[in-house]
């Protein structure tokens, strides 16, 4: 902090510097509220959860990259452009399924790695050191990828932020919604005051107990998420099964209207459904 009567002066803009501040390389631009904008939002938050190294313009290039690697292939060895389309949209979908599976599995580390974390950082408080000091001692010995996250934080409180402000964002950068608890216990603590020791014990015994019973419950429900998405795959199982059978299977259904009107019905409804299963399954494996 600058002493009372110390003259700031400005910094003069200079072009060599001019690449230290990186734009912005997300789709979304947070001021529309419509469905495309809900689209990039959720993509640009896909990719910053999933901890890929990448920008999102490269991550959709390659969906686009793996979609003609596909569909081309099936294209010149079938010559069916229905076959082609699909596996189009098979490759365009794989990059983006292939992001949730690793924010998943980033996320579940996280939850894994916090109870510890929450308890490091109450015996560095306990020891006499304040928050932030106690906050850098633990983001040090943090492996990833919780510490990566922590490690943005105290680098953020070394320039100068207050622990709050520098934490705020952990849930949007991680997707882990029980990092609303640390980030508002340091709050907290740092504009009322209070017991952060015991806050912070409470927190790991708090999400030590939900991982428990997220186990529990994914043991309890595993035949009904089987089951649901046996339901959603036999329907290409049936199609290839077919096509395999009889090559001139998809000829002679799409010869008439009534083949191409009810073979368009059935796959519209089974993005459909696909959709309400993801869903489900997703509110069900929320911790």
């Amino acid at each position: 902090m600058a002493a009372p009567g110390t003259l700031i002066r400005n910094i003069e803009r200079r072009p060599e510097f001019a690449g230290l501040l990186k734009d912005s390389e997300g789709f979304s631009q947070g001021t529309g509220t419509g469905a495309p904008e809900a689209v990039n939002s959720w993509y640009d938050r896909l990719l910053r959860q999933s901890g890929i190294q990448t920008t999102p313009g490269v991550w959709l290039g390659f969906c686009v990259v793996a979609s003609l690697a596909l569909a081309g292939p099936l294209q010149v060895a079938l010559e069916r452009p229905v076959v082609s389309v699909a596996g189009g949209i098979l490759g365009l979908a794989l990059p983006i399924v292939l992001a949730i599976v690793l924010r998943s599995r980033r996320q579940a580390a996280i939850l894994k790695q916090l109870p510890p974390a929450a308890e490091e950082l109450a015996r560095f408080a306990r020891s006499g050191r304040n928050l932030q000091q106690s906050f850098q001692l633990v983001a040090a010995d943090t492996p990833a990828p919780l510490g990566d996250e922590l490690r943005v934080s105290a680098r953020r409180m070394e320039m100068g932020l207050e622990p709050a402000d520098a934490t705020r964002d952990l849930v949007d950068r991680t997707g882990v919604t029980a990092l609303t608890m640390l980030s508002s216990a340091i709050a907290v603590n740092q504009e009322t005051g209070g017991d952060l020791i015991v806050v912070l014990e409470r927190l790991s015994t708090s999400v030590r107990d939900r991982l428990h019973f997220s186990s529990r419950q994914r043991a309890a429900t595993v035949a009904s998420r089987l089951g649901a998405l046996m339901m959603v795959s036999v329907a290409f199982g049936v199609v290839i099964f077919y096509t395999v059978r009889d090559p001139n299977y998809l000829d002679s259904l799409f010869s008439s209207y009534w083949g191409r009107l009810s073979f368009w019905a059935a796959v519209a409804l089974q993005v459909i459904g696909g959709l309400l299963v993801y869903r489900i399954l997703v509110r069900t494996a929320k911790f």
